[in-house]
């Protein structure tokens, strides 16, 4: 507002100000002077009207606005006061309720404690109560105690036993008397227990075997190549044998060129290398160029096929498995098995037909067939890495399948299957049993005779080792046990114990195919002489 005036009064004297300097420009005379200063006179007095004018309706707009923002003010004061005593009146209700809470909570805190106390009283009487009762029993097992004490000495008396004397003799007697029922109780339950597991366990293996049809391989540690004619035998061999040489140094196995006629034994215990000395022998003899220099790039080349078709042999075996999902490395291990054998069984062929009997296995009892097929076909796993390990085969390819990714049930399966580590998961048990069926078909496997007469010995010992057996003798291959026991020492009821007792050690303690029939033979003989 005194802003407004101020340019007012600034305006109307610059205005002066021109004027007066136009004059004094131009020169004016002195009745222009005085004419122009009295413009100049009624201007500022113009210009001071207009300035009391504003001055005025600036005083009536603030006089206005002061108005308007008191009122403002003051409904915003009502409003504030309005929700300042609504919060109030809430917090003065909340604050009613609490109080009433509590009120309650206060008579029933006092409710309490009043049936509180009429607890205590009670159980107070019924203290007292039981200290009288107790005090009555004490008092009349005191008199039971002296009772029983001269009832005691009376039948020792009477029986000429102490008390400590009799009571052995009543608990051997019982120990015998209960051990007997327990054997018979034990072989009832045995026996039954056999009877349905046996039963239902024949049923589900011939089911499977007769739903699997597999041939059986027998492979050596030699290879046969054949040629066209005796002649090639000298350029295969060489100037000085360099050449033949050459071909043992790049594939790492034996030639062995004799007088057979057309024909050359590669000897070796790994049938990788035997096949790719084969396959490179072959390419050598059909090109004709033999020399050290071509017999290294042919070695090579062959190797690297040889490598190739591992793996064709691994992918080809899990698509036509159904196993999805291997990974890479044990895919390539896969194929190596074609070139690996157990006791003259080939390992790739094993091992698809071990992956088959677990599947039909599986699903006769109602598991899952994929991952029982997986564990089957990997459970020979540890037998075929390049690398040399002192674990035994069952738990480096536990190893390798649980490095791989494995799933831990398929682990514990390639691990257990030769009982080396415990079971964990039901396919173990499939896998054990089904390895044992493709290993135990006629012509399958080749046992070595040490160790078939290591079985045998062993089995024979763990008979003799029992009190009362005079003698021992496996027979029928390692089926049958039959133990003769002296009949002064070993009375029927014995016996019966100890072909029980035989059968379980064996079984607990020994590994054999099938099941082992143990025979106790007990005879009296009366020998008499005339003379």
């Amino acid at each position: 507002m005194n802003e407004t005036v101020m340019y007012v009064i600034i305006g109307a004297a610059a205005l002066l100000l021109g004027i007066l300097g136009g004059r004094l420009i131009f020169a004016p005379s002195k009745n222009q002077e005085a004419l122009a200063k009295k413009e100049a006179e009624e201007i500022i007095a113009l210009a001071k009207k207009d300035a009391e004018l504003i001055t005025q309706k600036s005083k009536t707009e603030a006089d206005t606005y002061k108005k308007e923002r008191s009122l403002e003010l003051k409904d915003q004061m009502i409003q504030q006061k309005a929700e300042v005593e609504k919060e109030r009146q809430h917090k003065v209700g909340k604050l009613e309720e609490q109080e009433l809470r509590l009120k309650q909570r206060e008579s029933q805190l006092g409710q309490q404690q009043s049936q509180v106390s009429k607890k205590e009283a009670e159980l107070n009487n019924q203290r007292d109560t039981l200290n009288k009762q107790l005090e009555s029993v004490n008092a009349k097992k005191a008199e039971l105690d002296k009772a029983y004490e001269t009832h005691i000495r009376k039948l020792e008396e009477v029986a000429k036993l102490s008390a400590d004397q009799a009571r052995n003799e009543l608990m051997e007697a019982l120990k015998d008397e209960a051990r007997n029922k327990a054997m018979a109780h034990i072989k009832e339950i045995v026996e039954e227990a056999k009877l349905k597991a046996n039963k239902e366990a024949k049923k589900i293996i011939l089911q499977t075997i007769q739903r699997t049809a597999a041939e059986q391989a027998i492979e050596n540690s030699v290879s046969v190549f054949n040629l066209d004619s005796d002649d090639q035998k000298g350029q295969i061999i060489g100037r000085e044998g360099r050449n033949i040489r050459a071909l043992e140094a790049a594939t790492g196995v034996e030639f062995i060129v004799d007088d057979t006629p057309e024909t050359i034994i590669i000897s070796g215990f790994d049938p990788v290398r035997r096949e790719v000395a084969r396959l490179s022998l072959q390419r050598l003899v059909t090109d004709g160029r033999i020399h050290p220099a071509r017999i290294e790039e042919v070695v090579a080349k062959t190797k690297k096929q040889m490598e190739e078709h591992i793996v064709e042999i691994g992918e080809r075996t899990v698509i036509e498995l159904g196993v999805t999902g291997l990974h890479a490395e044990l895919i390539r291990m896969v194929g190596r098995m074609r070139f690996r054998s157990s006791y003259g069984q080939n390992l790739l062929q094993h091992s698809r037909e071990v992956a088959n009997l677990c599947a039909i296995m599986a699903a006769e009892l109602g598991l899952n067939p994929k991952l029982a097929k997986r564990a089957g076909l990997l459970h020979d796993i540890g037998k075929v890495p390049e690398e040399e390990s002192e674990l035994s085969h069952a738990l480096l390819g536990a190893k390798l399948c649980e490095k791989y990714g494995e799933h831990a049930a398929i682990v514990n399966a390639v691990g257990a299957h030769h009982d080396e580590i415990e079971m964990q998961y039901v396919i173990s048990p499939i896998v054990q049993a089904c390895d044992a069926i493709s290993g135990a078909r006629p012509g399958a496997r080749r046992e070595i005779l040490e160790s078939y007469l290591k079985r045998i010995k062993e089995m024979e010992g763990l008979a003799l080792g029992h009190d009362g057996v005079e003698k021992a003798y496996a027979i029928q291959a390692g089926r049958e046990l039959r133990v003769i026991v002296e009949s002064e020492k070993v009375d029927d009821k014995r016996a019966e114990e100890l072909s029980f007792s035989i059968a379980q050690k064996i079984q607990d303690e020994m590994q054999y195919p099938g099941h082992i029939k143990v025979t106790v033979i007990r005879e009296k003989r009366a020998i008499s002489f005339a003379k």
